[in-house]
C-alpha cells in the first residue's frame, strides 16, 4: 500500500491545534476589537485608564451585558426578542406599583415582578411554537403591548407617567443592597450589577458548553428541523431561552427601580436593538447557532468603552451612534473573516 493509499486519520480523534481552536472560538473578532477600543481612547482621553473610569465603563457595560447574555443564548437558538427593551421597564413598574398598592414590603413586588415577567418570556416562547410565525412578528407584538401597558397602567394607577417613590418602604434597603447596592474595593466604587453580570456570564458558558441543554440550544439554532428529528425539545428550549431573556429583564427592572425609587413608564425602547448589537459584536450569527455568552461581554465592554470613552475624551456625544453603527458593520465583517479562516484551516 502507498502513501496515497492510506486511510485518512477519522477527525474525530485528530486533535486540534492552538491556532484552529483560537479561530474557531466566537468572541475572538470582539476581543480584538476590544483591544483596539481600549487602546484607541486610552490615548484619545487622558482620564479614560483612571480606576474611577474604569468602574464607571463596566458599570455601563454590565447595565446593557445583563441583557445581552440570555439575547446572545437566544440567537444561538435562531431567535430575536424585540420586547426585551420594555420588558425591563415592565418589571420594574411590576415591583414598583404591585408593592404601592398592596401596601406591602417590596419584596413581595419584586417576587410578583419574576413570576409575571417569566410569564412573559414563556408567552413569547409558546406563541412562537404554537403559531410558527417569525419570532420577529411575535415579540414585536409583544414589545408594542408592553408600550401600551406601561403606560396605561402607570396613568391608571398613579395618574402620572412614573411610579410614586417606594422608598419609605419596608424592604427597600434591603432590595436596594441586592440589586443597586456599590461596593468599594482599594477606594473605588463598584455597582453591584457587574457581580450580576459576571454570575450570568459564567452561568450561561457553563449551560452552552457543559450541560445537554447547551447542545439543544446550538442544535436548535442551526437546524430546527433536524434537531426535532434526534429528539431535541425545541418547544421546551425555545420556552426557556424566552424565559432566560426575562429572567434578565427581571434582573435589569430590579437594579432600574432601586437605583432611582420610582420609574419613567416610558423607559426602554429601543434598548432590545443595543442588546442585540452586543450579541452580534461578540459573534453571534443572525442566523443562530454560533456564538458565545462571553463574545457577548465583550460586545458589552465595546460598548461601554465607546460610550464613556466619547464622554471622557470631551467628544460630542452626537456622534455615539455613529461610532456604535461603525462598529457593529467593522465586528460583523472581522467575526466574518475569522469563521473563514477558522474553516480554512481544517
Amino acid at each position: 500500500m502507498t502513501a496515497t493509499d492510506a486511510p485518512a486519520a477519522d477527525e474525530r480523534i485528530v486533535r486540534a491545534s492552538p491556532l484552529r481552536k483560537l479561530l474557531g472560538r466566537p468572541e475572538l473578532g470582539s476581543v480584538v476589537g476590544a483591544i483596539a477600543v481600549f487602546l484607541f481612547f486610552a490615548f484619545a482621553a487622558d482620564s479614560f485608564l483612571r480606576a474611577s473610569s474604569l468602574s464607571t465603563v463596566l458599570y455601563a457595560s454590565s447595565t446593557i451585558g445583563i441583557m445581552a447574555v440570555p439575547v446572545a443564548l437566544l440567537m444561538i437558538g435562531g431567535e430575536f426578542d424585540l420586547s426585551a427593551g420594555v420588558m425591563v421597564t415592565s418589571s420594574a413598574l411590576l415591583s414598583s406599583m404591585s408593592s404601592y398598592q398592596m401596601t406591602a414590603n417590596v419584596w413581595v413586588g419584586v417576587g410578583v415582578s419574576l413570576l409575571v415577567t417569566l410569564a412573559l418570556g414563556a408567552f413569547n416562547g409558546f406563541m412562537l411554537s404554537r403559531t410558527r410565525l417569525p419570532s420577529f412578528i411575535i415579540t414585536l407584538g409583544t414589545y408594542l403591548m408592553l408600550i401600551g401597558m406601561n403606560l396605561g397602567f402607570t396613568k391608571l394607577i398613579d395618574d402620572t407617567v412614573s411610579t410614586k417613590s417606594i422608598a419609605d418602604m419596608e424592604g427597600f434597603t434591603s432590595a436596594k443592597a441586592v440589586f443597586a447596592s456599590t461596593v468599594t474595593l482599594g477606594g473605588v466604587d463598584f455597582k453591584i450589577t457587574i457581580l450580576w453580570w459576571v454570575v450570568l456570564v459564567a452561568l450561561a458558558s457553563w449551560v452552552l458548553l457543559r450541560t445537554r441543554a447547551g447542545n439543544w440550544i446550538f442544535a436548535v439554532g442551526g437546524n430546527q428541523d433536524a434537531a426535532r428529528a434526534v429528539g431535541v425539545p425545541v418547544t421546551k428550549t425555545k420556552i426557556g431561552l424566552y424565559m432566560g431573556v426575562a429572567l434578565g429583564a427581571w434582573i435589569s427592572g430590579q437594579h432600574l427601580l432601586f437605583s432611582y425609587d420610582v420609574v419613567q413608564s416610558g423607559e426602554g425602547v429601543g434598548n432590545e436593538l443595543i442588546y442585540i448589537i452586543a450579541a452580534v459584536i461578540g459573534g453571534c450569527l443572525i442566523t443562530g447557532g454560533y456564538g458565545s455568552a462571553v463574545g457577548s461581554a465583550v460586545g458589552a465592554l465595546i460598548f461601554g468603552m465607546t460610550s464613556k470613552g466619547i464622554v471622557f475624551a470631551e467628544w460630542n456625544p452626537d456622534w455615539f451612534k455613529f461610532f456604535l453603527g461603525a462598529m457593529l458593520l467593522l465586528a460583523t465583517l472581522l467575526n466574518a473573516w475569522v469563521r473563514k479562516r477558522a474553516e480554512a484551516t481544517k
